[in-house]
């Protein structure tokens, strides 16, 4: 019995040191927003060159999500989380000590490189701690709230880092804990054994990679070069030939990169069409309501980060108790349903805050429900990607969950921005004053996430089906 609680004990631990692993990933896909101004000044960046500090790492993210999740399947989870973890570590050091504009861009792009492997493999090693449904929904709701909260909780540390030391420092921080959670990975989780396909489909992972790095490029640069231009109508159309070629080579090798027939499991593929839309979504909220708050109301970067923190704190409640003993009350589907809708309210609110908006009034009210929204949806919405898949293909198909998030986001972010962007112009040669024009496209943009998050909602609630929850007295039993 002891021994059976000291196991317990450990793979809760060993949760909470993978999810702050996770944490550094996606604290980095937005901490560096806070600090653009500054390293523009710094190393003295053009507009067009400082994109590149967010997009090399995009780009690389969303481009190895898929083969960093196989690579885990076929060398061991662990063994591949830490050579993740030392990439993304030794990256960021470099990011930190830059003193070029080219340093901090191949940086930025191998630190993607490594967040890929760790984002890829991360959730296999925790569905695969956490078997009994109970326990694993619980774990789910902890992984849910470090993605989902991540990304807000990395304004608010950008801020302060940024305002108090340097910008350098944004990297910096990441050294500690990249250390920490390699050491104490070691010591909690086992080694575990590698596959006994050893075999790696090179062809697909060539063709997919290459894809995925095309369309992720052209969609970030989408709004500079033109949605139309030849360039990006190029990119997205040589993409689209890559990816045919690689189902074409799926279809025919005896162990392919992404066996086919895993998209035969309904919930896997509603999750991942939810994920894409979601994403999109989600970007609306932490982009664009940080620019409204920012270049509407005038908020300083610690205050924005400080605005996003009642959310981040209900989306904690949420997601870290709350949310399991909801799905397990309750199963997926009208979690994710219900949740999806709560933050369409709120993302609906924000698409009708004013010029002249108060906190109070026009942005908490936002912000809670967006907290609850996210924090009730994103659980299920993990648990129907993973849930139906065999343990030898939870990498697999934590890569494919995982890129259908960025691509979603990269994808959502370059559409909503260029769409506020025409309406802001728009408005501005019809004669609104900048703030005025600014707010006309940021309150569409977030319409039009609204819709997008309320569409998800209703996918979920037709398309999902229910994996058998656990009964209430099993729920009960695994909650402490």
């Amino acid at each position: 019995m002891k021994n059976e609680e000291t196991g317990r004990n450990r793979r809760w631990w060993a949760l909470y040191v993978l999810c702050l692993g996770v944490l550094m990933i996606v604290l980095d896909t937005t901490i560096v927003n806070v600090a653009l101004p500054s390293i523009r000044t710094d190393l003295k960046f053009t507009e067009t060159g400082l994109v590149w500090v967010v997009n090399a790492y995009m780009l690389t993210f969303g481009g190895f999500l898929l083969l960093g999740g196989r690579l885990g399947d076929l060398f061991g989870h662990r063994r591949t989380f830490l050579a993740g973890l030392a990439l993304f570590t030794a990256a960021s050091l470099a990011c930190g000590l830059a003193n070029t504009q080219g340093l901090l861009v191949a940086a930025r792009a191998i630190q993607g490189l490594g967040a890929a492997v760790v984002s890829a493999v991360a959730l296999s090693l925790i569905m695969n701690l956490f078997t009994e449904p109970g326990e694993r929904a619980r774990a789910m709701g902890v992984y849910g709230f470090v993605c989902a909260g991540g990304g807000s909780v990395g304004v608010l540390l950008g801020g302060v880092l940024t305002s108090f030391l340097s910008w350098h420092w944004i990297f910096l921080v990441n050294l500690p804990i990249g250390i920490a959670v390699a050491l104490l990975c070691r010591a909690l989780i086992a080694p575990g054994e590698r596959s006994a396909r050893q075999s790696l489909d090179w062809g697909g992972a060539i063709t997919i990679t290459a894809a995925l790095l095309l369309a992720v490029y052209a969609v970030v640069n989408g709004n500079e070069a033109g949605w139309r231009s030849t360039r990006t109508l190029g990119l997205l159309g040589a993409a689209v030939a890559l990816f045919a070629l690689f189902l074409a080579i799926e279809r025919r090798v005896a162990q392919p990169l992404v066996p086919l027939g895993l998209f035969r499991h309904r919930n896997l593929a509603t999750a991942n069409v939810a994920g894409v839309l979601w994403a999109a979504a989600m970007f609306a909220w932490f982009f664009m309501s940080a620019l409204y708050m920012q270049l509407v109301l005038g908020y300083t970067p610690l205050q924005v980060g400080l605005a996003f923190l009642p959310g981040n704190l209900i989306m904690a409640f949420m997601s870290l108790g709350a949310s399991a003993r909801i799905v397990m009350r309750w199963g997926i589907r009208g979690p994710l349903a219900v949740g999806l809708w709560i933050a369409a309210l709120g993302l609906a609110l924000f698409a009708r805050a004013p010029v002249d908006g108060t906190f109070v009034l026009d942005v908490l009210p936002a912000m809670v429900l967006l907290g609850i929204g996210a924090g009730i949806a994103f659980n299920p919405m993990l648990l129907a990607a993973m849930n139906d898949v065999s343990p030898q293909d939870s990498g697999l198909a934590s890569g494919v969950v995982n890129t259908s998030f960025m691509m979603g986001g990269a994808l959502g972010l370059a559409v909503l921005a260029s769409i506020a962007a025409a309406r802001t112009t728009g408005a501005g040669a019809a004669g609104a004053v900048d703030a005025a024009a600014l707010n006309a496209g940021y309150q569409l943009a977030f319409a039009i996430g609204a819709a997008f998050a309320a569409g998800t909602g209703l996918l979920g609630w037709l398309a999902l089906r229910e994996t058998g929850a656990a009964p209430q007295a099993q729920a009960a039993g695994s909650m402490h």
